[in-house]
């Protein structure tokens, strides 16, 4: 009983950790983003700052499609390969067996920090435009309906990609994880 009620402690500080962590990674990495972002776009020419925008929208795509893709990956399939020693497979199994936390920090803190920062680049962009071409309409609600179509129409393809090609996701990342804790 004294053993149970331990266990239960410790999962519930485990989660209150993790709480704070999120919290104060999101709102720092938020910060510095939208900082570096909003300067940077604020003072490059147009196209730059478009091509920049589809970029920070494709980003948070494909940090959705990884975290979808490691919640429905079946840690099975990586057995095989950790047993035959492959390189990235104990990676992948880690990357599975916390997908609670990957699938957070992939779609929610950096898929929700990208969601605000294409807003916020939007904004800026849609400025740069009605100052450029002298424009009365407000063009800042139609890039924004834009932006916004753009996040969730290709965050709905992405999730088809990665239940259909899960393994090959998690793979991928985990190999590109691997490479970088070297």
């Amino acid at each position: 009983m004294k053993e149970e009620k331990k266990k239960n402690n410790k999962e519930e500080h485990s989660k209150y950790k993790w709480f704070i962590t999120a919290f104060v990674s999101t709102f720092l990495l938020s910060l510095l983003f939208s900082y570096i972002s909003t300067n940077a776009i604020t003072e490059i020419e147009l196209i730059p700052a478009i091509l920049i925008l589809i970029l920070v929208i494709f980003i948070g795509i494909l940090f959705d499609i990884i975290g979808v893709a490691v919640t429905v990956a079946d840690e099975e399939n990586f057995h095989a390969k950790a047993s035959k020693k492959i390189s990235g497979s104990k990676t992948a199994i880690k990357l599975i067996r916390n997908s609670a936390r990957v699938a957070n920090i992939c779609a929610d803190i950096i898929g929700d920090i990208c969601g605000v920062l294409s807003g916020a680049i939007s904004a800026i962009i849609a400025l740069k435009i009605s100052e450029s071409y002298s424009l009365n309409i407000n063009t800042q609600f139609l890039l924004s309906a834009i932006s916004a179509s753009l996040t969730v129409g290709g965050k709905a393809i992405g999730k088809e990609i990665a239940q259909k090609n899960t393994d090959r996701i998690v793979w991928a990342v985990s190999k590109l994880l691997k490479f970088f804790y070297k």
